[in-house]
């Protein structure tokens, strides 16, 4: 029986660590109480997100009461953006953001625009800068008006592994009088996350990018200086303060908060192995397969410029797809979409400068908790013999 694949696209989700399930296995048939009910499993359970609540506060530099629990990051985007922008009393309905932003940041931007908003999508580095992807603070100052009532930029890129200044950002907007969101995704549990320090209004995280559940995820909310107000996108219940109704999913939370946890109590260390793994992979490629490069910032030039995970490739006319149909041993992404149901290249990749076809010549790497040397030693060997394959079949 061939072996399971190994896992490299951690950048799209992770496996689930054995420690954040064993957290969470007694709230699901022992303590199964409403944390909204008024008795003793419901006190239980409503003791269990208080606590799960203060660790993940605790872990962002936060307060317990400035985070709310949603489904997720994709969630908490949209709640921030449009909780922002749909208040009735509000600065303005002019908005700033990035053009390689995920797409749970730019659709909603693109649905409020539809309804008589305004935007302004910055542009970045482009390919060939050592900063390739990185978004300049100016162009943040430059964009923003009297009518600017949010700027929203990512903290770290899930395709290209940039990590943004968001500190500048944060200081601008707030000299600005400007709103700043900030969709922490890839980074929490990757790189140091304080909201404090950031100064940041807003910041989106979910579970399943560091080794915790699918479907459970937080947005941090300013609490105090200044107070930071949301209209709701979801009512009916008046849980999370009135900010997101629904019966909130214990289990998750738990398993959300030990996942944050961990991460962050191990990412210095983790951070430094992850980067060790993805310079071992690099080498060997450069060494051994002709026609390859990587995509995004240099971080040989500044290392805190991109996650110590991500390595994003570029095979001179290989297409990416192409490629991966003779990696079946592998398992990672190709820059062919930006996401399974859009057939154009990434708009991630396009956004720093690279055409199409180029684009349609990359392949993603995220490394995770799970991998190690003899993962990626591996995964050069497979990759080399695939790209020669290939090309060898392009020559005849």
């Amino acid at each position: 029986m061939p072996s399971d694949p190994i896992y490299l696209d951690n950048h799209a989700t992770t496996r689930c660590d054995p420690r954040v399930v064993e957290a969470m296995l007694p709230w699901f048939s022992e303590a199964y109480g409403n944390a909204g009910s008024r008795h003793a499993y419901g006190e239980a359970a409503r003791d269990a997100v208080d606590r799960s609540r203060q660790t993940i506060a605790s872990a962002i530099d936060a307060e317990p009461a400035e985070i709310v629990f949603t489904s997720g990051a994709t969630e908490s985007n949209n709640l921030a953006i449009r909780g922002v922008a749909e208040r009735p009393r509000r600065r303005g309905d002019h908005l700033v953001s990035v053009t390689t932003e995920h797409l749970a940041v730019l659709d909603p931007i693109a649905r409020l625009v539809k309804r008589g908003h305004k935007s302004t999508l910055l542009g970045v580095e482009p390919t060939g800068s050592p900063r390739a992807g990185w978004l300049d603070p100016q162009r943040v100052a430059d964009a923003i008006t009297d009518e600017t009532c949010l700027v929203s930029v990512m903290l770290a890129n899930n395709e290209i592994g940039v990590v943004h200044p968001i500190a500048e950002i944060g200081t601008i907007c707030r000299e600005r009088g400007v709103l700043l969101h900030c969709d922490a995704t890839q980074a929490v549990g990757k790189l140091p996350v304080s909201v404090r320090e950031l100064g940041v209004d807003l910041m989106s995280l979910t579970g399943h990018k560091l080794h915790g559940p699918k479907g459970v995820g937080a947005l941090y909310v300013r609490g105090r200086d200044p107070i930071v107000r949301l209209e709701p996108l979801v009512t009916g219940g008046g849980q999370e303060g009135g900010r997101r109704s629904g019966t909130l999913n214990t289990p998750g939370l738990v398993g959300l908060a030990e996942s944050v946890r961990l991460a962050c109590e191990e990412q210095p260390a983790e951070a430094k192995r992850l980067a060790a793994l993805r310079d071992r992979l690099f080498d060997r490629l450069l060494g051994g397969v002709v026609g390859i490069d990587f995509v995004g910032p240099d971080w040989r030039v500044e290392p805190d410029l991109r996650l110590p995970n991500n390595l994003t490739l570029r095979f001179d006319r290989l297409d990416g797809e192409a490629l991966m149909l003779r990696l079946p041993g592998l398992a990672l992404s190709s820059g062919a979409a930006c996401s399974s149901s859009d057939a154009k290249p990434s708009h991630v990749l396009r956004g720093v400068g690279l055409s199409d076809d180029h684009a349609r010549c990359t392949l993603r790497i995220g490394l995770g908790r799970d991998n190690t040397e003899a993962d990626v030693d591996a995964a050069a060997e497979q990759i080399g013999a695939a790209s020669e394959g290939l090309r060898a079949e392009m020559r005849g």
